[in-house]
């Protein structure tokens, strides 16, 4: 009889153990560094996965194309010095050619010429012509390389184009061609309404702002992708009104000519 009484108050303090106890997944969750770091690694992925697959690498295509549009050598330069002598960028082997010291040499050549000679009333206009075929093609390059590289904010470019190197050219043609229009078709009423005055004034923010958007680019491509978009607005909004003013303006000089003339 005693001894059935300590077996059922053996099992009854077995059941009372086993409520209160932890469970060994529980213990072994809590106590696992390596199951911690997994979770952290995940939180990162789903933070990393907060823009699709492409989005930053196309942000940052994007401004070194537009910069392009602006100076075709302004942002080759940049991304080949900045792979060359910062860890803002590296480049893919396809496109590490920009960071060789020929390049750098060339290409440093030919951005100080474009800069004087985009500053020369007349010259300014001979030299838009000529860049009809360079910018887009700058914008090319440097849409392609900058949209392949890994950057301070995009450590691991995805495939964006997926071995269509061309798609991603071609959108940087067309955004430095869209871009070089505009400025092309700026500059002569420019220098016609200040008689050349306002030629190196225009140049000189316009070589600015290919820089920041450059810098932008590879540094903050969100950021450098929204004032982009703002200057397209801004230059959709006010470059007609500005038109209509110059007309309404030419408009009534011309009609205080003709009563001057009739009278």
């Amino acid at each position: 009889m005693p001894s059935d009484i300590e077996a059922v108050a053996a099992s009854a303090l077995q059941r009372d153990g086993s409520q209160h106890a932890a469970h060994p997944a529980t213990v072994a969750a809590c106590c696992d560094p390596s199951r911690e770091s997994s979770r952290s690694k995940d939180a990162a992925g789903a933070k990393k996965d907060a823009y699709p697959g492409g989005v930053l690498e196309f942000f940052v295509g994007s401004g070194l194309a537009a910069a392009a549009g602006l100076n075709a050598w302004m942002p080759l330069l940049v991304l080949g010095l900045a792979n060359r002598f910062f860890d803002a960028i590296e480049l893919p082997a396809g496109w590490a050619w920009l960071s060789s010291d020929i390049a750098l040499w060339i290409i440093g050549a030919l951005l100080v010429l474009e800069i004087v000679a985009d500053k020369v009333p007349v010259v300014d206009s001979i030299n838009d012509a000529v860049q009809t075929v360079i910018r887009p093609a700058s914008g090319g390059i440097a849409f392609g390389a900058g949209a392949s590289a890994e950057t301070v904010r995009v450590d691991d470019p995805s495939a964006f184009f997926a071995n269509q190197n061309w798609v991603a050219i071609g959108i940087g043609v067309a955004i430095a061609l869209a871009i070089h229009v505009v400025k092309a078709s700026i500059r002569p009423v420019a220098n016609a309404a200040t008689a050349g005055v306002a030629a190196p004034i225009v140049s000189t923010v316009e070589d600015v702002s290919s820089l920041a958007l450059s810098i932008f680019a590879i540094v903050l491509p969100i950021l450098g992708f929204l004032l982009l978009i703002g200057a397209i607005v801004a230059a959709i909004v006010v470059i007609p009104r500005w038109r209509r003013q110059r007309d309404r303006r030419a408009a009534i000089r011309n009609g205080n000519a003709s009563q001057s003339t009739s009278t």
